[in-house]
């Protein structure tokens, strides 16, 4: 199995310190979750029949003309590949690593390219795969450049999926409301912004015929009851969804400026932020070692072929969370500041 963020278990194996006693910044989901409303006293009691209020409520947010539930985006990552003949596939790099890793259980011939050359890759591609915005660098393409590759893909069959699990806070990039077009498949989740990946919960947008195909396949009663009824309830919670908006990007621009403040250039997103190893002064590995002995996880990128190398950083959930990354980020540079090799650099 991959290695994701969240694995907060490990630390606790590895270094020794309690589950309580940890600052988790390992993934981006928000810290800011949606509550939970009280279930209804059937929840756990009945399957979990196809709902319409959770597809309306879906479509309605995500702007989408129709989607399917599933359990979790991680769903469709390993049944896509599944419904396609062996295929040559590309995906961009760095990226969340489970989508070539799927197409390549599924025994299809997996390229993995940087985005820059990702337009001249689509012309000898049967489907791509991609992140928008992308985890972990927070690049995007925009919509029209998306749409005109699904548009020559879908001529010979192909497909471009669109991993859009981080686009709440930035609406102008997202095309699930465009994703009945020929060739566009687009996945979104309510883990990320809502805060609610316990849920398992994620949606579908694409043409009929294909949704069709993968409810079939993913069989019935996939999303739980409980599942269903929290997300009818964030999803048409437009008050909350503002408010919280608003407040992730006020803690994005106060997390980026942490880390710039500490001599650490970062892109990313709303929710989360990353640094290269190169512009960690290559000492990404030694940086998380350190954060980790002081009980704040981060989430590190070992090296590898079509890997990023580096360090993301989620968003603390309280007061006494930034207190404690500023504290760990402070030491780190009065370490460098003194550190032999630093003074080397700099004459």
């Amino acid at each position: 199995m991959l290695e994701h963020g969240g694995n907060l278990r490990d630390a606790v194996r590895h270094f020794g310190r309690p589950l309580e006693d940890w600052l988790d910044l390992s993934t981006g989901v928000n810290p800011h979750f949606y509550p939970a409303p009280q279930l209804a006293a059937n929840a756990w009691h009945r399957l979990p029949e196809y709902s319409d209020a959770l597809v309306q409520a879906a479509q309605a947010y995500y702007r989408a003309p129709q989607m399917l539930a599933v359990a979790g985006s991680q769903a469709v990552i390993q049944a896509l590949p599944r419904l396609r003949p062996v295929a040559k596939v590309v995906v961009s790099a760095p990226s969340y690593a489970e989508h070539a890793y799927q197409w390549r259980q599924a025994g299809h011939a997996v390229t993995e390219c940087i985005y820059a050359e990702l337009d001249a890759a689509v012309e000898h591609a049967d489907v791509v795969v991609l992140c928008n915005p992308n985890n972990p660098t927070g690049e995007f393409i925009p919509p029209d450049q998306l749409l005109h590759w699904a548009a020559q893909l879908a001529e010979r069959g192909g497909w471009l999926v669109v991993d859009e699990a981080f686009a709440d806070t930035v609406p102008d990039i997202n095309v699930a409301s465009l994703a009945d077009q020929p060739g566009l498949i687009v996945l979104r989740s309510v883990g990320k912004f809502f805060g609610l990946a316990g849920i398992r919960l994620g949606f579908v947008a694409a043409e009929k015929n294909l949704l069709l195909q993968l409810a079939n396949y993913l069989g019935p009663w996939s999303v739980s009851g409980p599942a269903q009824q929290i997300a009818i309830a964030a999803l048409t919670d437009r008050q909350w969804q503002v408010q919280t908006a608003q407040l992730l990007q006020q803690e994005g621009e106060r997390l980026r400026q942490l880390l710039n403040a500490h001599d650490m250039h970062s892109s990313g997103t709303d929710l989360f932020q990353w640094c290269s190893h190169e512009d960690l002064n290559n000492q990404s590995e030694q940086l998380w070692q350190f954060m980790a002995e002081r009980g704040i996880w981060l989430r590190w990128f070992a090296q590898g072929p079509h890997r990023p190398h580096g360090l993301r950083f989620g968003l603390p959930g309280s007061e006494a969370g930034w207190l404690r990354l500023e504290a760990g980020l402070g030491e780190w540079a009065k370490i460098q500041n003194h550190s032999p090799q630093r003074h080397r650099d700099t004459e």
